[in-house]
């Protein structure tokens, strides 16, 4: 058999990877230079170096379009002012405790750390004493993982103590300013020691900035029978690019709760990755996706077993408008060793528009024989008798679609610890579809 190979295909092949690898040099030579972790750093920057950036020839890239970024040159970060009244739709007052991060540089006129309750440490990546799990979580070895490792400014470290229950929310703001396309490289490590429980707030979000580039990071380690409740909520401006990876590791009857939300972002990209390390454990996502206009959101999840006799819960919904697309790719990888595993996985897509698309993909790799595990996907648009028998009660045809549009958003964004925040992001999300 002959294969006939184009040659122009070939070295635009080839110019495209040059181009991408010339990006990739650019964007580390932006890069700030902090102090400490140099084997770290020099690890990540050849893993950067050596994987090259990604185009939708990759697998796991093939539905998301990554050329405006490419098409981007965004110049290294600078610390920045902001007060506290530009910062205050931002502020939870149920969430006593907060850091404030500005442009990948810690604020501390901005944040709340002073009085502290018992068993909750908290630093900075730069003053820690101690980091012997920074860099140690799964996923590490992702290109934009990697460039993250080679390049960010400063951090959160929380760490709860053993047998230490925090009951407040722990609220971690990262913010983006300035009129200057920046790349800003968050980056934030968890430890929660065996028998203790707490809830952080990760939020992203945008005070006077339009166009820009977050590559964010966050590690958790939870010890024997620790209890964290995670929530990542995403908000860049609609002309922002945002990349976040959220690498867990799990010890022994652990249970680790994730609530995941993405409304901004020209490009956004976000990558669970969880790998419980011993039996018992419990994971649960939920996920909430809005495209609107022409946005590009993917999510790509990844949880692995290593033992025996562990559950796992997935449901990741996504809404979807104008010619917008959402892309949704969740592995859950069942060994032999994993046996008596229990994991559900389900996808369900709402399409308010003939040329919104969505592409979903749940995925179970099972080895193990003694297990139960289901998955499975749904596509639909609002029904029209749901609808009409909204419209027979009273209300018009926007407020009916808003109606069920939010009973479908509100299933995810009521897992979040305050109501306060509850009801922005609901509306936020209503606001956008209309």
């Amino acid at each position: 058999m002959t294969v006939e190979v184009n040659p122009e295909a070939v070295a635009l092949t080839s110019t495209a990877a040059q181009d991408r690898q010339a990006y990739l040099t650019h964007l580390l030579a932006q890069r700030p230079n902090p102090k400490g972790l140099k084997e770290m750093r020099e690890s990540a920057l050849s893993i950067a170096q050596e994987r090259g950036l990604p185009s939708n020839r990759d697998e796991d890239w093939r539905f998301t379009d990554l050329s405006g970024l490419y098409k981007t040159s965004f110049a290294a970060p600078t610390a920045a002012s902001l007060s506290l009244e530009e910062i205050d739709a931002f502020i939870l007052a149920d969430a006593p405790v907060r850091l404030v991060f500005v442009n990948g540089f810690f604020a501390p006129d901005l944040s709340a750390v002073d009085n502290l309750p018992a068993g909750l440490e908290i630093s900075t990546l730069a003053n820690a004493d101690s980091l012997a799990e920074l860099g140690h979580q799964p996923g590490m070895t992702e290109v934009f993982t990697a460039l993250n490792t080679a390049s960010f400014a400063d951090g959160a470290v929380l760490h709860i103590a053993k047998n230490q229950v925090v009951e407040a929310p722990i609220h971690l703001l990262y913010l983006t300013t300035g009129d200057t396309p920046i790349i800003t490289s968050p980056r934030g490590l968890v430890v929660a020691e065996a028998n203790s429980a707490a809830t952080v707030i990760e939020e992203y979000a945008a005070v006077k900035a339009e166009s820009y580039f977050t590559n964010a990071v966050t590690e958790v380690c939870l010890g024997q029978n620790a209890q964290l409740h995670h929530h990542r909520i995403q908000r860049e401006t609609k002309a922002a690019f945002h990349i976040g990876t959220t690498a867990v590791s799990q010890d022994r009857d652990s249970r680790y709760a994730l609530t995941s939300l993405s409304l901004g972002g020209q490009m956004s990209r976000h990558n669970p990755v969880v790998v419980p390390t011993a039996e018992q454990t419990d994971t649960t996502l939920n996920g909430l996706t809005l495209a609107v206009d022409q946005q590009v959101a993917d999510t790509h999840s990844d949880l692995s077993f290593t033992g025996p006799h562990c559950t796992a819960q997935q449901l990741h919904k996504c809404i979807v408008d104008n010619r917008a697309r959402a892309v949704f790719n969740g592995r859950v990888f069942v060994p032999k060793l994993a046996q008596q595993t229990n994991a559900s996985q389900l996808s369900r897509n709402l399409l308010l528009s003939a040329k919104a698309r969505v592409d979903t993909k749940p995925q179970l790799e099972i080895i193990a024989d003694d297990v139960k595990c289901a998955h499975g996907a749904t596509v639909s648009q609002l029904d029209d008798e749901e609808v009409f028998y909204l419209q027979s009660r009273g209300l018009d045809r926007n407020s009916a679609c808003d109606l069920l549009v939010e009973g479908f958003a509100a299933e995810i964004i009521e897992k979040l610890p305050i109501a306060e925040q509850r009801q922005t992001l609901l509306n936020a999300v209503l606001s956008q579809i209309r």
